[in-house]
């Protein structure tokens, strides 16, 4: 056998070492695992569906290595991994690595599947110990159990990547992993296997962004096998795609699928005897020891994902991208095709409406402002909220002055101050504003200017890249007060997406047309570090992004606000209410 590759040959004599096959891995999981009643809405022992046994027996064949799947929501995927664990704790003992994007994530899945699972199970409880070694090991995320061990481990930190060696490595949401200082935790991840040569690595995700997206970039180097369903009219085999999904005009409770190869009328009902017939064929079985799946919601027998609801979920999605790509990523488990041609100033401003601080419009019930800070000066973009969550940008002021001196942010405290009047009749205060402190020149100001004030929601932040939160609190309190960091690029996409669709963000025509400028400086373009693909925002040549910044900061503040919508309204209606004084308007100082 020398001209057989080596991997072939380390599979075969790993066969000959097996000890007699057991039972697959979808058998055993039926037989022994059950579910309890707060996992499962279906409590009890596991019946997997079709789709399901194809992964799990992959899983566990000696001949793969590697097991990809790019899934949706909605398909079961999670008590997969349990089962996977499961059999490594009573069949095949063994380190296993758990890698998740947080750590909120890793406790989440120990906490609510692993643990609850776990102790339904007879053949299962009490199989899991706390890891030995000292009274700070955190024992919920790191066990033992005879002949093996369980780890799970966020992704943000290379040491926890770098601190344990493992035969089996189970990736899950690869796509939301966001990369770290020494490189894709993923490829640092599948280092901790190299010692081992029966190694298993599992990596599953929903799918994000197509262009940077890991999981589907593993599955192209995947024999890529795709869940096929036979047709009740002409028995031939297909994949249920969302092209092959239709309904009646208004009628999406009625949506049925259209066979592709004979165009039979194929309703619901029919779907779980086709499931239950289904198969998995690979698309490029040339490849060896590496098994992709691709699968998606549409194939699920669960009643909350007949393709009545989806359709209507479709039609409530469709004309919001941010919700689309929601769809498109959790529903159908494909990635998302980001745009990347350059917004039209021109256009956006063509869309200005005749509001504005002094005269909001009547939907406008919260109000968010960001305030970017400039080595002679601070602007501020102020943005009204809708209880559908319009956004309405609706002035822009510059407050002239150096960040150093006092009376500039006593300008700006005074701005943040006034009340702006409601054609309902009361008054309406800033809800939260977002303070940009990135500057290293100019952070302590900020820091001076916001913690004192934090009660009244004034937040000094800073933008930080990657997959992240669009806000969140610093752990660690700085000069007495709280930092929050803000995921720029999470933000800068969805309001890309909105601005794209023309729905959901409108403006003022008080807005000069510099601020259009700013607001499309930006493109998402992909890049590449160390190897590895990465959605990011660039500036476009010559441009300013001050009214970019602002809204993307006003976009953050809006996610620590939660009013009472009826409520509020009513306030604003009673005339009890009102201010006793007229209320202060603020004027644009743009043009100084």
């Amino acid at each position: 056998m020398p001209n057989e590759p080596l991997s072939r040959v380390r599979r075969a004599a790993l066969r000959a070492l097996q000890p007699p096959p057991r039972l697959a891995l979808s058998a055993w999981i039926e037989t022994e695992i059950r579910l309890p009643a707060d996992v499962s809405a279906l409590p009890g022992p596991i019946r997997l569906y079709p789709f399901q046994r194809g992964i799990a027996d992959a899983i566990s064949d000696p001949e793969i290595e590697r097991v990809t799947v790019v899934k949706s929501a909605r398909i079961g995927y999670t008590t997969l991994l349990v089962g996977a664990l499961a059999s490594h704790v009573v069949n095949e003992p063994a380190p296993v690595l758990f890698v998740l994007p947080t750590e909120d994530d890793c406790r989440n899945f120990v906490v609510t599947n692993v643990e609850p699972t776990f102790e339904a199970s007879p053949v299962l409880a009490g199989a899991l110990t706390g890891e030995a070694g000292g009274e700070n090991r955190n024992t919920l995320l790191s066990r033992r159990f005879p002949g093996g061990s369980l780890k799970v481990v966020a992704s943000k930190s290379p040491r926890n990547l770098r601190a344990h060696n493992t035969r089996v490595l189970i990736v899950d949401e690869a796509d939301a992993m966001e990369m770290t200082a020494e490189g894709s935790p993923i490829l640092l991840a599948e280092k901790r296997t190299l010692s081992f040569p029966d190694r298993k690595i599992v990596i599953g995700s929903t799918p994000i962004f197509e262009e940077t997206s890991h999981v589907l970039n593993a599955y192209g180097r995947s024999d890529m096998r795709v869940f096929e369903v036979p047709c009740p009219g002409c028995g031939a085999f297909q994949e249920i795609t969302w092209r092959d999904i239709h309904w009646p005009e208004g009628r999406p409770q009625d949506a049925h699928w259209a066979c592709p190869a004979c165009g039979s009328v194929v309703e619901e009902r029919h779907k779980p005897a086709m499931v239950a017939g289904g198969r998995w064929r690979a698309t490029a079985p040339e490849v060896e020891g590496h098994a992709g799946f691709r699968v998606n919601a549409l194939v699920s027998p669960l009643a909350n994902a007949s393709w009545g609801k989806l359709a209507a979920e479709f039609l409530t999605a469709k004309d919001t991208p941010e919700l689309l790509q929601t769809f498109v990523n959790t529903v159908l488990g494909q990635g998302w095709r980001a745009e990347g041609e350059e917004l039209d100033e021109a256009a956006l401003a063509a869309r200005a409406e005749g509001f504005s601080v002094e005269a909001l419009p009547e939907d406008v019930l919260a109000v968010t402002a960001g305030v970017d800070v400039q080595r002679d000066r601070l602007e501020i973009t102020f943005v009204g909220w809708s209880r559908t969550g319009d956004a309405f940008a609706l002035g822009h002021s510059v407050v002239w002055g150096l960040p150093a001196d006092g009376a500039t942010w006593a300008e700006l405290d005074s701005l943040l101050k006034t009340r702006l009047p409601h054609p309902l009749g009361g008054t309406l205060g800033l809800d939260a504003v977002a303070i940009d402190s990135g500057d290293g020149e100019t952070m302590e100001a900020v820091y001076a200017f916001a913690f004192p004030r934090a009660a009244r929601k004034v937040l000094a932040i800073k933008g930080a890249s990657g997959a992240r939160p669009w806000i969140e609190r610093s752990k660690s309190r700085i000069k007495g007060g709280r930092l929050w960091i803000v995921g720029v690029d999470g933000i800068k996409s969805h309001l890309a997406g909105r601005l794209s669709s023309g729905t959901s963000v409108r403006f003022s025509r008080e807005l000069p047309a510099v601020w259009f400028e700013q607001l499309a400086s930006e493109r998402a373009v992909v890049r590449y570090a160390r190897g590895q693909p990465q959605r990011r925002f660039e500036r476009i040549a010559g441009r300013r992004a001050e009214a970019l910044d602002c809204m993307v900061y006003a976009f953050a503040a809006r996610q620590l606000i939660n009013p009472n919508w009826d409520e509020r309204r009513d306030a604003l209606a009673r005339p009890e209410v009102r201010d006793a004084k007229p209320a202060g308007v603020i004027r644009s100082g743009w043009c100084g």
